[in-house]
């Protein structure tokens, strides 16, 4: 399978999915869209993964590489390809399929449970998780749920965590994919946001996780794609 993400920023880059993609032989290829990477034609993936950035979905102005980007987003989906988004990445997806992106009430930064919802909890793609699992966030925005789409999941401080289109598109605010290398990484660049609040933790707090806590999220993350591939084919 040929799988091919986007990226925003050097510091958030695709870590455990292509962790994943590594140990199950897929073909991961990338494009740094903020560096003026050339984007790809759609009919060289199957799947198209949209990683996160401190920007925003409205920063077009400042960020003129995302008008092209939302472009091929649109056309991924339009065309049946599986599209994966990751915080910003799941903003940018929301977009395309026509909800509203705005500024969550409160930041959310740092290890908090998600819960699914009835229909997360039975799901095909994310049904096989406890109802709640603690994960890694680091977001101020949020959306409405697209159209057409499944809520699957909420945290306390964030109603839109995940959500699935037509079996095929998944937005995850959340980070199932981080490692302890990309957390520091993003600690490391964007410090300047852990500013005291109910939901931010501080960054001696956000690098103590343990194995414990990344073998929870990589668990959800390698059983997630892993159906998502499964369910692609039944559909083939």
């Amino acid at each position: 399978m040929r799988i091919h993400a986007l990226t925003h920023v050097p510091f958030e880059g695709p870590a455990g999915i292509a962790d994943w993609a590594n140990a199950r032989g897929h073909a991961l290829t990338l494009t740094p869209v903020y560096s003026g990477g050339a984007l790809p034609d759609p009919a060289g993936f199957d799947w198209l993964v949209v990683m996160g950035g401190p920007m925003g979905v409205q920063d077009d102005i400042e960020y003129p590489w995302m008008v092209p980007e939302k472009r091929l987003i649109g056309e991924a989906i339009a065309a049946g390809k599986t599209v994966i988004g990751v915080c910003l990445g799941a903003q940018l997806i929301a977009a395309a399929l026509g909800a509203r992106v705005y500024r969550n009430p409160e930041k959310e930064i740092g290890w908090f449970p998600i819960e699914f919802t009835d229909a997360g909890q039975s799901s095909p793609i994310v049904g096989f998780l406890p109802p709640r699992i603690q994960v890694f966030h680091w977001h101020g925005d949020t959306f409405d749920l697209p159209p057409g789409a499944v809520h699957l999941a909420r945290s306390d401080v964030c109603e839109q965590q995940v959500f699935l289109y037509d079996g095929r598109v998944l937005g995850l605010q959340c980070h199932l994919e981080s490692t302890p290398r990309s957390v520091a990484d993003i600690v490391a660049n964007c410090a300047d946001e852990l500013l005291p609040a109910a939901y931010v933790q501080n960054a001696e707090r956000l690098l103590a996780a343990d194995a414990d806590d990344y073998a929870l999220i990589h668990g959800a993350l390698f059983g997630i794609l892993d159906r998502l591939v499964a369910t692609g084919r039944s559909m083939d």
